[in-house]
């Protein structure tokens, strides 16, 4: 049976190692999403640290952007794709000057592919409205937008889990 899983939580709270676990307990093919750009030394490690933890037994694609169109070519080939990270997807639109109405537009088509019976996904995204209220414009903007994609997401998923220092809660 297809599900979408969307796994959430605070930074390095192990969202995503527990959802390489969950997929690699019970999918055979699959792909991972990364959205996150080497951009600086630190972000190439974060990269080099993920991609040694997925091993051999994961297709990657790269696509900071255009999430969407690559589950379109991706999910006949996939009996999951993980994408990693939501949050980093919308930081990626937002630095690209991408409107706000762009962004969600974004997010409905991927909800729309979601939709369709393809293949399951997990979505890995940060929680990061339970903080102080950032102090500019752009940081408040991101926050507003993590929360109201997170919500679109959760809304559509089958199962939402929230991690808590490694361990998953499941609320959905």
């Amino acid at each position: 049976m297809k599900k979408t899983i969307l796994v959430t939580g605070g930074c390095r709270s192990g969202k995503s190692r527990f959802a390489l676990d969950y997929a690699n307990r019970h999918f055979t093919n699959r792909l991972y999403l990364a959205t996150g750009q080497a951009m600086d030394e630190e972000m190439k490690e974060r990269i080099k640290e993920h991609q040694r933890q997925r091993g051999q037994d994961w297709r990657t694609v790269e696509e900071p952007l255009n999430i969407a169109s690559t589950i379109e070519q991706e999910a006949t080939k996939a009996s999951v794709i993980l994408i990693d990270c939501v949050t980093l997807w919308v930081s990626n639109m937002l630095l690209r000057d991408i409107s706000e109405e762009e962004i969600m537009h974004s997010v409905g088509s991927l909800v729309n592919k979601i939709h369709k019976p393809l293949c399951s996904f997990i979505l890995v995204t940060n929680e990061v409205g339970a903080g102080i209220v950032p102090e500019n414009r752009l940081a408040r903007r991101f926050r507003d937008l993590a929360g109201m994609v997170n919500q679109k997401l959760a809304a559509c998923a089958d199962e939402v889990y929230w991690l808590v220092s490694g361990i998953p809660v499941k609320i959905k």
